[in-house]
């Protein structure tokens, strides 16, 4: 992608003869390689480079239109500007978005280096290498069907026709492994594992094998469940996904649209057990390949959602914090309508638990590794699930996996009857959480 400063020279230049006043520019570029194998041979090698810029323009009615590009040359940004001008006049009259308050504030943290990339022959070693060890750890692993070892690298920049100009650039490398057993007269079971990092060289490819491997091996004697209600476990990445399915909780669009599970006079008020803390952290030290703005140019954040189990906060972008009187949270996505995401996860423990629970200890307790069919299974609006899962009932430290079940409940109350929150935290994709004890939950066998 071509520099930032030569962007905004040539998108000034181009404003000028345009008679436009007020614009912004955010564009993103990801240069990325992926491998994967089967049964011992390359697969598939894929190399992408997407790119997209999206430009806003506000006419004298201060009304705003929106148009995307992959150039930014000066003719391909001449036409952007051109487009968005007149589309500006079909835009809408209310609420209409505006530049963040923020988006010239400095920012203190740096943009990290990027990392050389790895030859992709050096990236098929590693994925076939990482295979072969999986399926020798046990005659029962047949096979690595799902699996894949991938690096990017990232730029960013926005800027606007007010003097703000942001840009960084990062790498990020990861890989995946998901196994699967086949056994006379058994149903083939599969386990997987995920690990992130700057680049190839630090990326903990044994601790995935490990992982992977154990995880199947511990599936392989597995045990019907009686239907019930039970104290269930859930493990940092369910735990995440499930949060992350009811999001619209803490979402400030959600909320003035109607379509979330709280309002705007629920802050303050008590929606979770004190035992459970939750902010989104962008800048937290574990998340690799961290953004240090938004697509409108706001600084991200630490942002508190829940607080001993108050809730303490929104996800803003510019326009819902000026609609709620609150400030920009640096969650913006910006596209033909600015929409706002949470960007990291950060999950801990709030007031101190009267006991602590351990699972060598627990009795009769369902530990949930991995939940499925999220798309399907998920009311976010009504509050409710009821996904299938892979996980393991557990008697004073022994697992004994699961055939097959799946968990329902009602998500504001499973927020309530947290009864313990782990110390020790794991990385997953969306977040840094540990593992959530939570009572009295429906496990239906089958």
């Amino acid at each position: 992608m071509a520099n930032i400063n030569e962007i905004a020279s040539n998108a000034k230049e181009s404003a000028s003869k345009l008679g436009i006043k007020k614009f912004d520019i955010y564009g993103s570029a990801a240069d990325s390689t992926s491998v994967q194998v089967d049964q011992g041979e390359p697969k598939q090698v894929k190399a992408s480079n997407l790119s997209g810029v999206t430009v806003r323009v506000w006419n004298e009615d201060n009304t705003m239109g929106v148009t995307s590009t992959t150039d930014v040359d000066p003719r391909g940004l001449e036409l952007a500007l051109k487009t968005a001008y007149e589309a500006s006049f079909f835009g809408v009259k209310e609420n209409v978005p505006d530049f963040s308050p923020e988006a010239t504030i400095p920012i203190s943290h740096p943009s990290e280096e990027k990392v050389t990339p790895a030859a992709v022959p050096e990236l098929i070693e590693s994925l076939l290498t990482a295979e072969k060890e999986v399926k020798a750890a046990h005659p029962a692993i047949q096979a690595v069907p799902y699996n894949a070892l991938s690096q990017r690298d990232i730029d960013r920049f926005y800027l606007n026709s007010e003097g703000a100009m942001r840009a960084e650039s990062h790498s990020v490398a990861y890989i995946s492994l998901n196994s699967k057993t086949e056994e006379e007269g058994k149903k083939p079971r599969s386990a997987g594992a995920f690990r992130i990092s700057h680049g190839l060289k630090d990326l903990d490819v044994d601790g995935c094998i490990k992982e992977t491997v154990e995880k199947t091996i511990s599936h392989l004697n597995y045990e019907k469940v009686k239907t019930g209600k039970y104290t269930v476990v859930f493990s940092p990445d369910a735990f995440l996904s499930l949060l992350d399915a009811f999001s619209n909780l803490f979402n400030a669009q959600s909320i003035l649209d109607n379509q979330s599970l709280s309002t705007a006079d629920d802050l303050g008020k008590q929606l979770a057990s004190p035992l459970i803390s939750v902010c989104d952290d962008a800048l937290h030290p574990a998340n690799v390949g961290a953004e240090t703005f938004d697509g409108e140019g706001t600084p991200t954040r630490k942002v508190s959602l829940i607080e001993n189990g108050v809730l303490s906060g929104f996800l803003h972008s510019a326009g819902t914090a000026k609609r709620m009187n609150a400030q920009p949270t640096g969650n913006a996505n910006i596209g033909a309508k600015v929409t706002v995401g949470a960007n990291f996860y950060h999950v801990f423990a709030g007031t101190p638990a009267e006991k602590e629970l351990s699972l060598e200890t627990a009795e009769n307790v369902i530990f949930i590794d991995d939940l499925q069919a999220l798309h399907a299974g998920v009311k976010s609006l009504q509050g409710s699930f009821s996904l299938p899962f892979d996980g393991w009932i557990v008697n004073k430290g022994v697992k004994t996996s699961i055939d097959s079940a799946t968990v329902a409940g009602d998500f504001l109350e499973v927020l309530k009857s947290i009864v313990y929150v782990e110390k020790e935290p794991e990385l997953t994709p969306g977040g840094v959480c540990p593992r959530i004890w939570v009572e009295g939950l429906s496990i239906t066998g089958e």
